[in-house]
């Protein structure tokens, strides 16, 4: 009898044991976090991956060549248009320059003792045409010999010759103050190019040579970039090419501060498509940088294409899919049941319900260790 009474009490105990356990598994209340549903608006938006890249940028290097004497800036430093940058070793040039003023100085005294020489050649010339007019006269009275009248043609001849000369000679000595004055320019050009100044407003990024370097044309000394001018270059796939234009407003998340945004908006759309990626760049303007910024640096761009005003919406992490359809588990009166829903236009964070849902409703949120116990009628407990 002893053993009849311990058979039954064991058999009591693991029934109960096992009862509590179906029961904990299957019939117990699971604790769940919910979202009740409610109207709002919803905004469409088209996501892009790119970079920061400068749309005004200049790299800076030498028209000559020549040592490099001063580095007025360094890289990083803040740059106002004309100011000077860098300059050259001169001395030689300077020389050339000192040659040229005085072969100025030389070509200009020329055209001045030329133009002596034509003035003298002018009062002679008026002499001879005295002379040659007085002992035309005097023949017609017989009193001058022939000879005198051809000496002097002869003299008025060869006082022509001499003016003419002297015109030349003058005309001469005013090309060679032109060629002068041309040199002398060259030589002031090449001695302005030792100087080398900014020709925007922005940046130095780089620095590329050091004090004492030789530098010859094309070499870079320094990167510039215009800080007004500052881009996010992001490439998009073409599917959303309809959807976008020129002036829309776009939301920035550079990856060197996730969690933050700034806001910008389309500047320029490319008409090209990469043929493999089947992406197009959409140029985009930040109306503010970080603080810490840097050319090159990534960035996601979500261009609004789109938005809807109270509208039924729902979180998009809670939406759920069942052979291709969309749907929700729902706290309904303390059970979760499945529900199929119609999905309309998608934002970043929440997507607008067309059908199946309404005001007030209770959205099971849903772990995925939660989600296996969530079996069609199983008793749910919305958490506080």
């Amino acid at each position: 009898m002893q053993k009849v009474l311990n058979y039954t009490l064991r058999f009591l105990i693991i029934t109960a044991v096992l009862a509590a356990v179906f029961y904990r598994v299957k019939m117990a209340p699971v604790t769940v976090s919910v979202f009740t549903v409610k109207r709002g608006f919803v905004e469409a938006e088209v996501m892009g991956t790119g970079v920061l890249s400068a749309h005004t940028k200049a790299t800076i290097s030498p028209k000559i060549q020549g040592r490099l004497v001063e580095l007025a800036v360094d890289q990083n430093d803040v740059v106002t248009t004309g100011q000077l940058l860098a300059r050259l070793d001169d001395s030689d040039l300077r020389e050339q320059r000192a040659i040229a003023e005085a072969n100025l100085e030389a070509a200009r005294a020329t055209h001045q003792r030329a133009l002596a020489e034509h003035k003298r050649a002018k009062a002679v010339i008026a002499q001879a045409k005295l002379d040659y007019d007085r002992f035309a006269k005097l023949m017609t009275t017989q009193i001058a010999s022939v000879s005198e009248m051809d000496k002097s043609r002869e003299l008025l001849q060869v006082a022509e010759a001499e003016e003419a000369r002297a015109v030349a000679a003058v005309s001469e000595a005013l090309k060679q103050i032109t060629a002068a004055e041309r040199t002398l320019d060259y030589q002031n050009a090449k001695l302005a190019d030792t100087r080398i100044y900014s020709p925007l407003a922005g940046l130095t990024t780089r620095r590329d040579r050091d004090m004492g370097d030789i530098v010859v044309p094309g070499a870079r000394i320094f990167q510039l970039v215009a800080t007004g001018d500052i881009w996010v270059s992001a490439w998009v796939d073409e599917s959303s090419m309809a959807a976008l234009r020129p002036g829309q407003k776009v939301r920035i998340a550079f990856r060197s501060e996730p969690g933050k945004d700034y806001a910008g908006s389309i500047i320029r759309i490319s008409h090209e498509v990469d043929r493999e990626t089947r992406e197009f760049l959409v140029d985009v303007a930040p109306e503010r940088l970080p603080e810490g910024w840097a050319i090159g640096q990534r960035a996601e761009v979500f261009i609004q294409t789109g938005r809807k005003d109270d509208v039924v919406r729902l979180p998009l992490k809670a939406v759920l899919w069942r052979d291709g359809q969309a749907g929700v588990r729902l706290n309904a009166s303390g059970k979760a049941i499945w529900r199929n829903i119609e999905l309309g236009m998608a934002g970043r964070e929440y997507v607008e319900v067309v059908k199946g849902l309404a005001e007030n409703d209770q959205v099971i949120m849903a772990s995925e260790a939660e989600a296996q116990k969530l079996q069609p009628g199983r008793r749910v407990v919305a958490r506080k």
